[in-house]
C-alpha cells in the first residue's frame, strides 16, 4: 500500500500546497518517521519537496517546479478509486475505499461512486481467502500446494505462484509448475485445500508469450445450428445481434467457431430440444450419441 500513500501525499500537496508532517501522519495513519521516509522517497523520484519551519511552515512542492497535474485529474483519480473499490469486492476489508477517501477530493470519489464492480460473484468468502493466501505467497516467494480438479481427473499440485489473473470472468493463479517445468494457469474455483508452504523459490522471468493468456485458443471448429427464437438473448449475449439469420419459421440460423468439439458439445447440450445442430456431420452424430446416452439415464 506504500505506493498509494505516496500518491496520496503528492495529491494532498497539490490540493493544499503546504501541510505538516503530523497532519500527513494522522491522515494516512502512520508514524511521523514513516512520513519522513516517504518524503525522502518522493524527492528521490524527482519531485523536490521543501520543508519550512515556523508559523505557516510545513512540507510543500518546491516553488517553480512544474508537476504534470494532468496525472491527477478528477477523472483519472476516479478511475484509480474505481479500481481500488473493485479490489475491495474480493478482499476481507475495505482498505481500497478507505484509502480512496483519504487520497482524493470528494468530487473525484463521488465520480468513482457512479460505477460498481464486483469481481467476487457468488464466491466471495472462499475467493477472498484464496486471494489473500496467494498474495502473501507471492510477496514472500513461497510455493503453494493445492488439490486441483479438471477434465482429466484431479491431482495435487505444487507451484511457484507468479500472478493473480482475472480473465474470462474468473480468477486464476499463474505460476511455474515444476513437474512440467513450465508456466500454467489454474482456475481458483477448481482449486482446493490451498496451503502456503515453507518452500522458497526465486522469482522467474516470465516470457512475454506466456503472459498472453489464451493466445493458444482458436475458434477453428465451425458448427452450424438452428436455434429456437426464445434463445435470441443468449446468442446476442455471446456473439452480438448480428450473429444469426432469422428463418421463415422463426428459428435462428447461426454458424460460428468453437475452440474444440468438446466445447461445442457442452454449449449445445445446455439448450436441449431448443437447438438443432446441422453440421459438420461428425458433430451431428456426436450430439445424437450424447442425447441417446442422456435418455438412457431416465
Amino acid at each position: 500500500m506504500k505506493i498509494y500513500r505516496l500518491i496520496g501525499i503528492i495529491t494532498t500537496l497539490q490540493q493544499q500546497k503546504t501541510v505538516t508532517a503530523p497532519y500527513l501522519a494522522e491522515k494516512f495513519e502512520v508514524s511521523r518517521r514513516t512520513i519522513n521516509r516517504d518524503i525522502e522517497d518522493i524527492c528521490k523520484a524527482g519531485i523536490p519537496l521543501v520543508t519550512t519551519q515556523g508559523a505557516g511552515g510545513g512540507i510543500s512542492i518546491m516553488e517553480g517546479f512544474s508537476l504534470d497535474t494532468t496525472v491527477f485529474t478528477k477523472q483519472e483519480l476516479a478511475a484509480i478509486f474505481t479500481g481500488l473499490k473493485s479490489l475491495d469486492s474480493v478482499s476481507r476489508s475495505a482498505s481500497g475505499e478507505t484509502l480512496a477517501r483519504k487520497i482524493g477530493g470528494s468530487q473525484a470519489v463521488s465520480l468513482a461512486d457512479h460505477m460498481a464492480i464486483d469481481l467476487a460473484s457468488h464466491y466471495k468468502d472462499d475467493l477472498a481467502s484464496k486471494l489473500e493466501q496467494m498474495k502473501a505467497a507471492i510477496q514472500a516467494s513461497r510455493c503453494i500446494s493445492f488439490r486441483y480438479y479438471y477434465e482429466k481427473g484431479e491431482a495435487d499440485k505444487l507451484i511457484e505462484p507468479c500472478l493473480l489473473v482475472f480473465k474470462w470472468s474468473d480468477w486464476y493463479v499463474f505460476g511455474f509448475y515444476r513437474q512440467r517445468q513450465d508456466f500454467r494457469l489454474y482456475k481458483l474455483r477448481r482449486l482446493w485445500n490451498l496451503e502456503v508452504t515453507e518452500e522458497p523459490f526465486s522469482p522467474r522471468e516470465i516470457p512475454e508469450e506466456k503472459k498472453r493468456f489464451g493466445s493458444h485458443m482458436t475458434d477453428d471448429y465451425m458448427v452450424a445450428a438452428l436455434y429456437d427464437p426464445s434463445l435470441k438473448y443468449r446468442l446476442v449475449e455471446e456473439y452480438g445481434p448480428a450473429c444469426f439469420t432469422p428463418q421463415e419459421d422463426g428459428r435462428l440460423y447461426a454458424e460460428w467457431g468453437f475452440t474444440t468439439r468438446e466445447q461445442a458439445v457442452e454449449w449445445f447440450l445446455r439448450f436441449g430440444r431448443k437447438v438443432k445442430v446441422l453440421g459438420p456431420p461428425e458433430m451431428v452424430e456426436r450430439m445424437k450419441a450424447e442425447l441417446d446416452a442422456a435418455r438412457d439415464l431416465y
